[in-house]
């Protein structure tokens, strides 16, 4: 009796074909929006998937400054910085971000679920966020990525 060999296929950056997605924000809640960002981002969205290897997608978001947060998030949650120094800790309302530049918010949700080292880094490259409608992407025909059900 012979025993059967299979070979898991693993992906490398010459057999990774990488798409363009754009997402619409508007009227979508942040974290549940984000966290699918991210997985599109790492490329959990294909067969091929590999963890050691960036096999994701490139993602345009376009009105973020239209997204929403559930309950009393953009009133309570507060966006920290840190300088480093004595006394140079800051805090902003979500509210306030969001008015003054909302891309960050959606920046910083996604960084967030992404791996810390050189690969997440490398990810979040390919994450492209704008407030308005318009990007400067058109080129490269994005396809419409819809959460939605």
């Amino acid at each position: 009796m012979s025993k059967l060999h299979f070979t898991t296929k693993h992906a490398n950056e010459a057999t990774v074909k990488r798409n363009w997605y754009v997402v619409d924000g508007a009227n979508q809640t942040v974290g549940r929006m984000c966290a699918k960002i991210a997985a599109v981002l790492r490329g959990k969205n294909k067969a091929y998937y590999t963890p050691h290897v960036d096999c994701g997608d490139f993602v345009v978001v376009i009105n973020a400054d239209k997204v929403k947060f559930t309950g009393n998030k953009m009133e309570d949650k507060i966006y920290q910085t840190f300088s480093g120094y004595p006394g140079g800790q800051k805090g902003e309302k979500a509210s306030n971000l969001l008015a003054r530049r909302p891309e960050v918010v959606i920046e910083r949700a996604v960084k967030g679920m992404l791996p810390k080292n050189r690969l997440g880094r490398k990810m979040y490259k390919k994450l492209f966020v704008y407030a308005g409608t318009e990007h400067p992407h058109t080129a490269q025909k994005p396809a419409e990525l819809n959460f939605n059900k």
